[in-house]
């Protein structure tokens, strides 16, 4: 059995890219992710990687492009400022069909905002925070363990459906410490990557691109691209529901906030309160058909978010039409998180 490790959130997505075979990161260092490119910059060179800080976000997504293409797995990261400047990057890997891992570790804003804890980056990261209409898969870890286990995660399902995955994290998950048990990578039958870029001097030329001016060509990838993303919503929505089966209110949550409201949905139970919880996985794709299956039976949905309402849209869409969907949020301020006691005042104004 593998041992135990006591680990920061931010070094268990660290070593769970290596250990997923990631050889080559980009990035620039910002608050609260820094942890990540420390842990590579001493780690990768010692396995005849690469680690690159780059002179700025924008360089580094666009490193990032550069490697996918030539078919190796490669990974950056940073936090809500520096994946705003990485939008651009994005758009061009998700409209070139290019694998690719990138970390959010994201912080409080608008603008420089704050190195606390917040979930604003939502919205961002699950409708394509670049031009074009594309979709990335968002994976949002609430534990240490699942920092591991999502990012190793992450580099199977870019590599698979050939398009960037995000981890979403933010200061609460990647700064504390946690056990964690590392394993290896398991076992996935990958897809051969015959697409990677090469040049006339090894055979057929092989080019990768996002530009389509023929006549039609363009309106059929966007189409292809969209048929990538149902197939995503059939087969990889990933979420954890607690207590659901005979509850009388359900509290959504994802990420950090899904921590706390675990702690305050034990609390209802405690005190006679028919609660459960829903906590979705894959941010994108949305586990739409869950929420749409618990509120069948169950007709009051308390979303709780560390902001003014991202998620709390997508529950809406989700839920069975006679279905109630109340909101508390928390934007962050001056490293303030909810406490399970306040979050239980809020089960007991909707129960």
């Amino acid at each position: 059995m593998s041992k135990r490790l006591f680990v920061k959130g931010n070094e268990a997505v660290a070593m769970a890219a290596v250990e997923a075979g990631c050889r080559y990161y980009f990035g620039y260092p910002i608050t609260p992710q820094s942890d990540i490119p420390e842990y590579l910059s001493r780690e990768l060179p010692k396995l005849d990687g690469e680690f690159i800080q780059a002179e700025s976000e924008i360089a580094s997504i666009n490193m990032l492009l550069g490697a996918s293409a030539a078919g190796v797995r490669a990974m950056t990261s940073s936090s809500g400022p520096g994946i705003s400047l990485k939008q651009e990057g994005i758009s061009y890997m998700s409209g070139s069909e290019l694998p690719g891992v990138i970390v959010n570790i994201s912080r409080s804003g608008p603008g420089l905002g704050g190195i606390d804890a917040s979930q604003a980056d939502y919205f961002q990261s699950v409708k394509g925070g670049g031009h074009g209409g594309y979709h990335i898969i968002v994976l949002a870890p609430s534990s240490v363990q699942e920092m591991y286990d999502l990012t190793m995660l992450a580099f199977d399902l870019a590599d698979i459906y050939r398009m960037p995955v995000m981890v979403l994290g933010d200061s609460v998950v990647g700064q504390m410490k946690e056990a964690l048990v590392p394993h290896k990578r398991p076992e996935t039958e990958l897809p051969p990557k015959d697409w990677a870029v090469r040049g006339k001097g090894d055979g057929e030329q092989r080019v990768v691109k996002s530009l389509y001016l023929g006549d039609g060509e363009l309106e059929a990838h966007n189409w292809k691209l969209h048929a990538k993303y149902l197939v995503l919503k059939e087969e990889e929505c990933r979420w954890e529901d607690y207590e659901t089966a005979d509850a009388e209110l359900v509290v959504a949550a994802f990420g950090s906030a899904a921590r706390i409201a675990a702690t305050a949905v034990i609390m209802a139970r405690e005190a006679g309160m028919k609660v459960g919880l829903l906590r979705p996985i894959t941010l994108f794709p949305f586990p739409e058909k869950a929420f749409f299956n618990v509120t069948q039976r169950c007709k009051k949905v308390l979303d709780i978010e560390l902001n003014t309402g991202q998620m709390v849209e997508d529950v809406r869409l989700s839920v069975v039409g006679d279905a109630e969907v109340f909101f508390y949020g928390r934007p962050p301020g001056a490293g303030s998180l909810p406490t399970p006691e306040e979050l239980l005042e809020q089960i007991k104004k909707y129960y």
